[in-house]
């Protein structure tokens, strides 16, 4: 060991030389940098053990000049202290006003626009160049390309925006080709087609470039609320006090206790009153982060409608099992993933509804003559009264008049109320038994669709008592009441007809919800279609 070398004097201290300042002029430490005041604390030096050693430059003794360790003076250095902790902190005035903004609602127009942009040189093509908007525009959303990202960067989305343009672009090309012979038509049209493409890529660098320089500048901001009190959801909420690139502002920790750490952040309230303080720190945003609630109650305090209504992030418990299949995004590089929405809202709910008028109308129109053969059927096998009216549950617990052709008339309002089965009763007639083995006595229903009290595929309306029933027996059973009850579900379709459990019913009617899409309202339609030709009904 040489002269120079530190000596332990007790845990947590160190032996270090005095250095007389007045010997030389004060220099600015090298690698200094301006805090931003978030993470304030003394910078010390690390200790250090007694196999290190310093240069002799750095020892020297007390009248300024080298010397050995003779010559050093014994400082302690405390501990260091804990970081600051990150409370929350007040909104600007402008993302008050901002709060509604979305994605879609920026580069949705600004793709449309590139993707038109051609005709302003030449209208020629504006057939062609109209449907390649239109098409562009599913396309990508379809592949996610207008959902919210917390990492804002052209780069990531470049590949699937390319691949994506390039599919729109192929589909045109292949109908063009088709309805024009001519080459140089063709030719023209692609040249076209391509401009828009170069156009789209430089709309989207400008929308993204003002996306990040609004949320530095914090005009646009949504109130986050952190889901956990661990070491996950405290470094969460100091990257977003730091960052404001990401475009959240935090509000308060969540979770099922106060944690009985001194150090630890105090919570803005308790799981189980997360749907109270949502509206009172008007938070838009849910981070789910290293809570220690199980699993089950924490999805039951998300199915509440005021934390449904809300963006949820997760981090994933697994680091990189997420990004398979669709463009990674974080937060600090803490990988975050969107949730599905657990309810129909916004522009989802428009189009499933838009779905529901043209497919009921088509319907009524095509199966008009099936109508009347079923109604003639109905009238000599039990006389008047071809139609029957039951009070159901729809969505949001509101009652409503379902209609069905009559295959049994029941001995009272009773009996029709609280009777669960009616498959073995002897009271229905050949004509009965056929129709509701083939669902044709459902058909009426189009007309509850087109009246909005029903959609087309959701889950199956019940009577109100056996929803006051099973909503007690079962507690994710009201949690179907989220969304306009359906014609047909996702749970009658995998089996789940009659005297089948309602616990499984319940399960599939939730994740059709929670997993909604229009590819799952026509592969849960295409089934029922084939479940009518097999006779696979009650």
């Amino acid at each position: 060991m040489s002269g120079f070398s530190l000596s332990a004097v007790g845990e947590g201290t160190v032996e270090l030389p005095v250095i007389d300042k007045r010997s030389r002029p004060a220099e600015e430490a090298p690698g200094a940098e301006e805090t931003d005041g978030l993470d304030a604390a003394p910078v010390l030096p690390r200790q250090r053990t007694s196999s290190e050693e310093i240069t002799p430059a750095a020892a020297t003794s007390a009248n300024g000049q080298p010397g050995g360790a003779e010559h050093a003076v014994p400082v302690v250095i405390p501990p260091r202290p804990a970081p600051t902790a990150v409370l929350p902190y007040v909104g600007s005035t402008t993302s008050k006003r901002t709060r509604p903004l979305r994605a879609w609602m920026i580069t949705a127009p600004v793709d449309a626009a590139a993707m038109l942009a051609p005709l302003l040189i030449t209208t020629q093509y504006w057939k062609g160049t109209g449907f390649l908007a239109g098409l562009t525009v599913v396309i990508f959303a379809a592949g996610g390309l207008y959902n919210a990202r917390r990492h804002v960067s052209i780069l990531d989305e470049l590949p699937s925006l390319c691949g994506r343009l390039l599919a729109s672009a192929a589909i045109v090309a292949i109908i063009s080709a088709l309805r024009h012979e001519s080459v140089e038509y063709v030719a023209g049209f692609m040249r076209a087609v391509a401009v828009a493409g170069g156009l789209v890529i430089v709309g989207r660098i400008l929308t993204r470039s003002f996306t990040t320089l609004a949320r530095k500048q914090r005009w646009v901001e949504h109130n986050a609320i952190i889901i956990g009190a661990g070491p996950v959801a405290v470094e969460l909420a100091r990257l977003l006090r730091r960052y404001p690139r990401y475009g959240l502002r935090f509000t308060g920790l969540v979770d099922t206790e106060p944690s009985a750490d001194a150090s630890a952040l105090p919570l803005l309230c308790t799981l189980d009153e997360l749907d109270t303080m949502i509206p009172t720190v008007e938070a838009d945003v849910l981070l789910l982060a290293d809570t220690t609630s199980p699993e089950p109650r924490l999805m039951e305090v998300l199915r509440r409608p005021a934390c449904a209504g809300c963006d949820l992030w997760v981090v994933p418990r697994l680091w990189g099992s997420h990004a398979q299949g669709r463009i990674s995004d974080h937060i600090g590089a803490i990988p975050v993933v969107q949730a599905r929405h657990m309810m129909l809202s916004g522009p989802r709910r428009v189009a499933k509804r838009a779905s529901d008028i043209v497919f009921a109308g088509l319907a009524l129109a095509v199966l008009s003559p099936v109508f009347l053969l079923c109604a003639i059927a109905t009238f000599f096998d039990g006389g008047r009264g071809i139609f029957f009216r039951q009070e159901r549950i729809g969505q949001g617990g509101k009652p409503f008049q379902v209609i069905k052709f009559r295959t049994m008339r029941p001995l009272d309002e009773h009996e029709s109320q609280t009777n669960w089965s009616i498959a073995g009763d002897r009271r229905i007639g050949p004509i009965g038994r056929f129709m509701r083995r083939t669902s044709l006595d459902e058909l009426p229903q189009l007309w509850n669709i087109l009246r909005g009290d029903m959609t087309v595929v959701g889950p199956r309306p019940e009577r109100p008592y056996f929803v006051e029933k099973f909503s007690a027996e079962h507690p994710d059973y009201a949690m179907r009441h989220r969304v306009p009850v359906g014609l047909t579900g996702l749970a009658q379709v995998s089996g789940l007809r009659g005297d089948t459990p309602i616990s499984d019913r319940a399960r599939f009617d939730n994740y059709y919800i929670e997993n909604w899409s229009l590819w799952l309202d026509m592969k849960v339609l295409l089934r029922t279609i084939a479940e009518v030709f097999r006779g696979g009904g009650r």
